[in-house]
């Protein structure tokens, strides 16, 4: 054997193995850098590493039988002294043959560790849990499906290692006949979950299934028959396997947080289900009060049920910012995210409800950020943290972290319009306009019949070049689904605003009548107070130009009282200061509307919140421009044009609200110069 080690150095092939090892290994670095990038299939990554494995043994023969001589590759002379001998031919058949066994076996141990890591490459540890089948017998059951399948998101959204896709970016592929491929594809995922729920009083069958979404292998199935009460134990073990097969490390915290149980009680459990997804239509105020109603009840169950309270806190946040701006409503967000945190201060759902408190109902923007990096931590692929995360930091104007924030949301969150509406926001206010128009683009190809953001489409058209052709097409194509009856279920919000953004429209284009026309047919409801002051703002001004100044005065007045009576629900509310102000500039009342539109910059300072704080200073600049104070008006308006706003040139070329400023020369020689810098 020492004969053979020193022949192994003398023919140089230690340096070759080296040399060789050393090649391969960069060769699979880089293929597995680049090969997920070109989209190549996952073969292609283990075909490389098997067929470098199999030239290990070539190479060391052929580094034995060769050399490289400065007269060019000639055969390694033997120094054997009897070439002939017998035994000259036993030693030479003996270390060919450990030569190439040990190549062999080099090999298989190198392919013991490499196989193994190249298929788990192209896997990237990411998943999507598809929708769960409901095989109950009641159909009411639907919502219990949804629930199992939210809560093993829930804890694998809790693993860091993973990347796991929002539950509204997969709920759009319940029932459509898609592969598994290309659902991979679309989320951008290496395995998909697949299930099926069915529940029969207290026992549930659940069975799953995981497959390889980038060949649509199945890598395991499993079926559980358990006890309600034994859900939460389907779940953890699910997200244990789910990790192990994906690699996935697992810190001692997260082991943790995905084995705890919420709660012992079945009763409190279903109520909760049904309530998470009755929360889930955002702009349904109806069913959200349900959701609390639900919450309550599995509060009342389980005094000690965590998620039941950071969840209702969450929601009490959600309908204090959205419909019901009131003292009750902050005091409840605030008082069920503390239950939650006394119950369990490590709890990364109670940290985003406290932290939602914290910014819809406190403004304690830095407090907020405080709890959501808590939340973060222990939620670390839920995309609702990284969205308001980012909406909290561009209301400090700290753009470009948002941006990338709402950036991550909608990575994980791919199907659902809500961050990439939140992302146009922000290109939008920094007139990045061709940034917000790829993102509204992408957000009609999820959900090309949305009203809303059509809306954004058109408000970009105006916003960046003063086109009004996109707003009437899509006023047009409204009308035409209405008359077809298919939209028929509309909210009468929406109908509203799609109303006076034809009326508005109709005003620019002089077409007084017309407008006043469309106006005066509103479904207008006394819940939306917001609505019918806008309206009846819209009304006097039209009234006014028609030489009717008794009825923009009777309108004026109706608008003066609904909004008094609104800032009496709220009285903190910048954004009723606002319109009050503007109600009373057009009654004449000019200090009045001057102090009202200062109160509300004083309540939100541009300083406080570089979002909807120019908003404020906006209604400033238009009481000043309604008394005739041009020059205070151009003052802040040519402010408004050099930070982040909704505030653009063309707007001020053709909104009706700015009319009485264009014959001023210091109006155009300001909009002519931020239309050089643009």
């Amino acid at each position: 054997m020492t004969g053979f080690f020193q022949e192994l150095k003398r023919r140089k092939v230690y340096r070759v193995a080296v040399a060789y090892v050393i090649a391969a290994g960069g060769i699979i670095q880089i293929a597995s850098a680049i090969f997920p990038a070109w989209e190549l299939p996952s073969w292609v990554l283990r075909l490389t590493v098997v067929l470098l494995l199999i030239g290990f043994p070539p190479a060391l023969l052929l580094a034995w039988a060769f050399d490289v001589t400065p007269e060019g590759i000639q055969t390694t002379p033997s120094i054997t002294p009897d070439h002939g001998s017998e035994l000259a031919r036993r030693h030479r058949r003996r270390n060919v043959t450990l030569l190439v066994g040990s190549g062999v076996l080099l090999s298989a141990i190198a392919g013991f560790f490499l196989l193994p890591h190249a298929a788990a490459t192209k896997m990237e540890k990411s998943i999507a849990v598809l929708p769960f089948e409901n095989f109950s017998d009641n159909t009411e059951n639907a919502y219990f499906a949804d629930g199992i399948q939210d809560d093993i998101l829930t804890n694998l959204s809790k693993i860091g290692d993973l990347k796991v896709i929002s539950r509204t970016s997969v709920m759009p592929y319940r029932g459509k006949q898609k592969s598994v491929r290309e659902i991979g594809k679309e989320l951008g995922v290496g395995a998909i979950l697949e299930g099926s729920v069915r529940r029969e009083a207290n026992r549930v069958r659940v069975n799953v299934q995981l497959i390889n979404a980038e060949n649509d292998h199945h890598i395991w199935a499993e079926d559980y028959d358990r006890e309600l009460t034994d859900v939460f134990a389907i779940q953890t073990d699910l997200a244990q396997k789910i990790a192990r097969e994906l690699q996935a490390q697992l810190s001692p915290t997260e082991r943790a947080e995905i084995t705890h149980k919420p709660t012992e009680n079945g009763e409190a459990y279903l109520a909760f289900v049904q309530a998470h997804n009755l929360q889930s239509s955002l702009e349904d105020q109806a069913k959200l009060k349900q959701a609390v109603q639900l919450y309550q009840r599995a509060i009342d169950l389980d005094p000690k049920f965590v998620l039941a309270y950071a969840n209702l806190s969450m929601l009490h946040s959600w309908i204090f910012h959205y419909f019901e701006p009131t003292d009750a409503e902050r005091d409840l967000a605030k008082k069920y995210a503390d239950e939650a945190l006394d119950l369990a201060p490590d709890s990364p759902e109670a940290h985003l409800a406290r932290g939602y408190w914290r910014y819809y109902g406190a403004l304690d923007y830095e407090g907020a950020l405080v709890d959501f990096a808590v939340a973060q931590n222990g939620l670390p692929n839920d995309s609702e943290v990284y969205l308001v995360i980012g909406a909290i930091q561009r209301r400090q104007g700290k753009w470009k972290e948002s941006t990338d924030n709402l950036e991550r949301a909608v990575k994980l969150n791919p199907n659902d319009t809500w961050p990439l509406q939140n992302l146009f926001f922000n290109y939008r206010m920094q007139r990045q306009f061709d940034a917000a128009e790829r993102v509204v683009d992408r957000a009609l190809q999820l959900n090309p019949t949305s009203t809303i953001i059509w809306g954004l489409k058109s408000q970009l058209a105006v916003a960046a070049r003063g086109d009004l052709t996109v707003t009437e097409t899509c006023l047009a194509n409204f009308e035409k689904a209405r008359a077809g009856g298919q939209l028929n279920n509309l909210d009468p919000s929406v109908v509203n605003e799609v109303s006076m953004a034809k009326a508005n429209v109709l005003m620019v284009q002089n077409k007084n009548q017309e407008a006043l026309d469309v106006l005066s047919n509103l479904p207008m409801q006394k819940s939306n107070a917001q609505h019918m002051i806008e309206a009846a703002l819209q009304k006097a001004i039209l009234y006014r130009r028609m030489g009717q100044p008794e009825k923009s005065g009777i309108a004026l007045q109706e608008a003066k009282e609904q909004t008094e009576a609104a800032l009496r629900e709220a009285p903190n509310e910048p954004s009723r200061h606002a319109l009050l102000a503007r109600v009373l500039a057009q009654l004449g009342e000019k200090e009045k509307a001057v102090a009202e539109a200062r109160r509300a910059i004083e309540l939100r300072p541009e300083s406080a919140d570089a979002f909807e704080g120019p908003n404020f200073s906006g209604a400033l600049a238009e009481v000043y421009a309604v008394n005739g104070q041009n020059a205070e008006a151009i003052q802040v308006l040519d402010h408004l044009l050099t930070v982040p706003s909704e505030l653009t040139v063309p707007i001020l070329r053709i909104d009706p609200i700015w009319q009485s400023l264009r014959n001023d020369p210091a109006f155009q020689q300001m909009l002519a110069k931020h239309e050089s810098r643009a």
